[in-house]
């Protein structure tokens, strides 16, 4: 019984791994935990900060296809399993407000 639970984590890790490997520009830094509870099998997946646009894709596509091959997988393996994509540290770079008066701004210089 042992060796088939271990099975089913090679195959669902080791397939998400295969995956995102061969999408990014860093593959070294493709780390993928995986953790059972009651509720299924959850995959977190970390990346490099510079390849969180590939795996996320346009509007998310991407990492709507992943998620659906992965369950899918898990199907075969009839567990559920559901990814998760962590946000690299400094991931999200917050663009400050522009000061320049460019299309729609300056509003504050007029007098009326």
């Amino acid at each position: 019984m042992i060796e088939k639970e271990m099975g089913k984590e090679t195959n669902d890790k080791e397939f998400l791994e295969y995956i995102v490997k061969a999408l990014v520009d860093n593959p070294e830094d493709v780390k993928v935990d995986r953790k059972v509870d009651e509720m299924g099998v959850l995959l977190s997946l970390k990346v490099n900060a510079a390849d969180m646009g590939m795996i996320i894709g346009r509007a998310g596509a991407t990492a709507r296809s992943i998620r659906s091959l992965v369950r899918i997988v898990g199907l075969k393996n009839h567990a559920r399993v559901n990814l998760k994509i962590e946000e690299p540290e400094g991931g999200r770079v917050q663009k400050e407000p522009s000061t320049d008066a460019g299309v729609g701004g300056g509003f504050d210089d007029l007098k009326i």
